[in-house]
């Protein structure tokens, strides 16, 4: 088993990484993990190979930096072939009001990371991956995405559009890699408890553990799920959010809860 994560320093990507070395607990698993944070990843690393059978290469890297990501994925196959599982997780998450000239930037770093990073991680792998399958070998591609991307929440604007966006990317790239038999995943969590959460000043409805989540998520990218929202409750929700009429919703969001805005450079 390879898979190679981006996002994988903290929260939901650390937690794949964890669940895969847990169920592949073997001398041919292989981990890439992606993360800006280079001391988290090599702590990471030394926790999974200490504790399970597994080798990890870690790359410091941002996801918005294309051509960083391309050596990466470079390496990683030089070294290891072409990995079976590519899941992009890297992404931020930040309160944006369109008011504010200086939530400009952080609309732009929110897509970029969000939705570019997840083209960036994509990419290098797709040639591949179409050559492996192939040869028999197993290829997919998987895009954490969020019950956020639904409808369009106060507050929220660039994390909204960047994982509606990246839903409807996710559904355009399965119909393209479904000719070459690539399985390509969308996962939409509700509100799992990670780094990112944390700081959330509101009430957070089947809010998961993020090691419950991963169980969760791999589950569904082996049983190679199209779509899916994670924790089954919240994919009734967002169902029900589907159907509200845009002046229901208008409504029922006036008086609705906003992420907490940062005034200060936080990337």
């Amino acid at each position: 088993m390879k898979v190679f994560i981006t996002g994988a320093s903290s929260g939901i990507g650390a937690a794949l990484a964890t669940e895969y070395a847990i169920r592949h607990n073997n001398d041919d698993t292989i981990i890439g993990l992606v993360a800006r944070r280079s001391e988290h990843l090599q702590e990471l690393k030394t926790k999974l190979e200490s504790n399970y059978k597994v080798k990890c290469n870690i790359y410091p890297l941002d996801v918005r930096n294309s051509p960083a990501l391309i050596a990466a994925a470079t390496d990683f196959m030089q070294q290891h072939g072409t990995p079976n599982i590519v899941i992009a997780c890297a992404g931020v998450s930040r309160g944006t009001l369109t008011e504010h000239v200086a939530d400009i930037a952080a609309f732009q770093a929110v897509m970029d990371i969000n939705v570019m990073g997840m083209v960036h991680t994509f990419q290098p792998f797709i040639a591949a991956m179409r050559n492996a399958v192939k040869l028999g070998q197993v290829a997919q591609l998987v895009g954490i995405a969020s019950v956020a991307g639904v409808r369009g929440l106060p507050g929220a604007g660039a994390y909204s559009a960047s994982k509606a966006a990246a839903i409807a990317y996710l559904e355009s790239l399965r119909v393209e890699m479904a000719h070459d038999q690539i399985a390509v995943t969308a996962i939409a969590p509700g509100y799992i408890r990670t780094p990112m959460t944390d700081i959330n000043q509101y009430k957070m409805p089947f809010l998961m553990n993020a090691d419950i989540a991963a169980t969760k998520f791999v589950n569904a990218i082996e049983h190679k799920r199209r779509f899916v929202v994670i924790p089954w409750q919240m994919g009734w929700v967002a169902r029900l959010m589907r159907c509200i009429p845009p002046a229901l919703w208008d409504f029922a969001m006036k008086k609705a809860p906003h992420k907490k805005r940062l005034d200060w450079d936080w990337l």
